[in-house]
């Protein structure tokens, strides 16, 4: 098999643009993804009205998915947050583990509360509890919070309905439920080594202590009961997951009648799930905690504006994936790495890493590395193989969060950190939760 070069050049100059109008000229990525998708499409020779019909396409094939799962996840994170369900599970597993054994408790809780509520959200929500304990122990302010932010970080890249894998998955038709089983499984180790281990490695060399507490801090307010937090998010999760399990291969020799496959299968779809998630947390955090309906309302409004952002740069990054497919790129390179045996996991983690790197958005590098591989992804590749690709691409998106990410700048501020302390912290805790990531990614690759 041999490169056409022109093809290649073509993909390389798309990618070019979309960096430099993100970093020089600060073009709005769901505008600089259209625009790198058009100049992919005239530089590879494609007719005029053929490339408007592939933005449509394109954009059309992804958002039909994505913009319905996105906008139920936005909701259903809305009521938790206002709700307190986010500050009772903290303070739930904070009780629980003990003073000891706190940063074991804040990591299990960012990992729980960040797969309804969007990353800087929670931890907006979860600070005064880090704030708490550093007052109550005198430790370093990072022994809590990187626990806290590790959890976060790697719900919000590696298991759904956060919108990241979401918009990666529909790219590369994986299948939710086998993402949210390896989400899991290489989420946990990977947390446990970026989180509590090297939180009470680096708290020992960087010591930080939070802000003085002011008479507006001091709010006390009825918290709901922790259960029930507990139960609604494990929902729409457990149903997902039963379905793909009950639907998969594996479940071929227990003779399971048809027909009851096919409720299975309704109801344990994303859009069913979240909907029925959405309504019970709609009645048992609103209506029973005393919210008004034209107050609930106004959060579920208010909640779809961020929302409405990251659908449009998925529907983008569909756009671009559909240009590399209607162009024959994309099978040029997959002809061409299945000949050289090059890791098709290897290649969607390396240009997660390089976008990643370059312009800083963790949600536009998993778009654009997803757009770049889902192309290359064969015909006959497992759900659990392409489920894979997608905790790859994660954690390549997650790596080196550095000055051009607003989450950089997030960290630094709560917890107080000079910009080489963040460095220190938390742009070296990306980096160690992307390479575990990815290393565990690879490990369970070699037996699905």
């Amino acid at each position: 098999m041999t490169i056409d070069f022109s093809l290649l050049f073509s993909v390389l100059a798309g990618v070019v643009l979309l960096i430099t109008l993100i970093l020089r000229f600060k073009v709005q990525a769901f505008i600089a993804l259209l625009l790198a998708s058009i100049l992919v499409g005239v530089l590879s020779g494609m007719p005029p009205k053929m490339i408007i019909n592939t933005i449509e396409e394109g954009m059309g094939s992804t958002l039909g998915f994505v913009a319905v799962v996105v906008g139920l996840g936005a909701i259903f994170g809305a009521i938790l947050e206002r709700s307190g369900g986010a500050e009772a599970l903290a303070a739930f597993m904070l009780n629980k583990f003990g003073e000891k054994q706190s940063s074991w408790a804040l990591m299990v809780t960012g990992f729980i509360v960040a797969i309804p509520v969007f990353f800087d959200v929670a931890f907006i929500i979860l600070i005064p509890m880090i704030y708490a304990l550093q007052r109550k122990t005198g430790k370093s302010l990072l022994l809590y919070g990187i626990p806290l932010l590790a959890g976060l970080a790697i719900t919000h890249s590696f298991i759904p309905p956060t919108p990241g894998p979401i918009a990666v998955a529909e790219i590369l038709m994986a299948d939710l439920g086998w993402v949210i089983l390896f989400g899991f499984l290489v989420g946990v180790p990977t947390a446990i080594i970026c989180g509590p281990l090297f939180g009470k490695y680096i708290s020992k060399r960087i010591h930080v202590v939070a802000p003085e507490l002011t008479i507006n801090d001091q709010i006390f307010k009825k918290l709901p009961p922790v259960g029930s937090i507990i139960i609604i998010i494990a929902i729409p999760i457990i149903m997902i997951v039963l379905n793909t399990l009950l639907n998969s291969p594996f479940m071929a020799d227990f003779n399971i009648p048809k027909k009851l496959l096919e409720w299975i299968g309704m109801i344990g779809h994303p859009f069913s799930a979240l909907l029925i998630a959405n309504l019970i947390a709609w009645y048992l955090l609103g209506i029973r905690k005393g919210f008004t309906k034209t107050q609930l309302l106004d959060i579920s409004t208010k909640s779809l504006a961020p929302a409405g952002i990251i659908i449009l740069i998925t529907g983008a990054g569909g756009v671009f994936k559909q240009m590399l497919v209607n162009t024959g790129t994309g099978e040029m390179l997959a002809n061409y790495f299945a000949e050289q045996g090059i890791s098709l996991l290897l290649f969607g983690f390396l240009a997660a890493v390089i976008v990643r790197v370059l312009q800083g958005s963790a949600t536009v590098a998993m778009i654009t590395a997803a757009g770049l591989t889902a192309p290359l992804v064969l015909v006959n590749t497992s759900e659990p193989e392409k489920a894979l690709l997608v905790i790859a691409i994660a954690a390549g998106a997650s790596i080196m969060s550095h000055v051009n990410d607003s989450g950089f700048w997030l960290v630094g501020k709560y917890l107080g950190l000079t910009e080489k302390q963040t460095f220190q912290s938390w742009t070296v805790m990306t980096t160690i939760l992307a390479i575990i990531g990815f290393l565990a990614t690879f490990l369970l690759s070699l037996f699905f």
